[in-house]
């Protein structure tokens, strides 16, 4: 696979970042130890087109120092355009972005999900070796509370777990207050880690499957999957 010719490619508006592994988006992160402050926005689908209707989440992902592909659909689209990329799943990405600041002894904040999620999260990261690693579970509506924690234990990087584009919005004032740490919003990726809601099987993963795993284990989402459906016809007709 050749490199990318291009640094970033539009996607229904959003400028994505095409990348060839996981290893050099990291490095976008943390290089030699130490941490480059920015934001990180990992895109799907349904990202795309939230962002098309939604200026403010539009403009905040184009700002941020790194975007990558998420979702299948989001890489097919780039590749379509003749820059090849590979899909880096949020979740994972998440995971390595942890293990290499274990690696560095870089402190860390976690925000957002259940109070018994944030907390079985920050345990198993603790005893993976992450020793400067804390936890503001997303049940605490005192964004003052917030800031005084981050003022305290100084982290440099911090993910949100709030859902767009709530967490994006919450990321943006964090980081027009405390420019020196690195952001990332991150979904549903402490459930997924702590195994309060298990990840769908590799087989669906290897067939970029796991919106339908996702859609049987949630009839609910029904009306999300819509989005998928809208995009996938949009990038049939190459208006993306």
């Amino acid at each position: 696979m050749k490199a990318p010719t291009k640094s970033t490619v539009d996607v229904g508006g959003l400028a994505i970042m095409p990348f060839l592994s996981m290893e050099s988006a990291l490095d976008h992160v943390i290089r030699d130890g130490k941490v480059q402050s920015g934001v990180g926005v990992s895109v799907n689908s349904e990202i795309v087109m939230m962002a098309r209707s939604d200026a403010n989440l539009r403009n905040h992902i184009n700002a941020a120092s790194l975007r990558f592909a998420d979702g299948i659909g989001v890489v097919k689209t780039v590749a379509s355009k003749g820059v090849p990329n590979v899909r880096i799943p949020g979740c994972e990405f998440w995971e390595a972005l942890m293990q290499r600041a274990t690696q560095a002894d870089i402190p860390v904040l976690l925000i957002g999900a259940k109070p018994e999620v944030n907390a079985a999260a920050v345990d198993k990261l603790q005893k993976a070796g992450l020793a400067s690693v804390s936890g503001i579970h997303g049940y605490i509506n005192d964004e003052q509370y917030i800031y005084d924690e981050i003022d305290v234990r100084q982290p440099k990087i911090i993910t949100v777990a709030l859902g767009a584009p709530k967490q994006e919005q919450l990321i943006a004032r964090l980081h027009a207050r405390y420019p020196d740490a690195f952001y990332l919003g991150v979904g549903g990726t402490y459930d997924v880690f702590t195994g309060h809601v298990k990840r769908a099987p590799q087989l669906f993963c290897r067939l970029h499957l796991e919106w339908f795993y996702r859609l049987c284990a949630q009839p609910s989402r029904i009306g999300r999957q819509f989005n998928l459906v809208h995009y996938l016809a949009l990038h049939m007709m190459r208006r993306l």
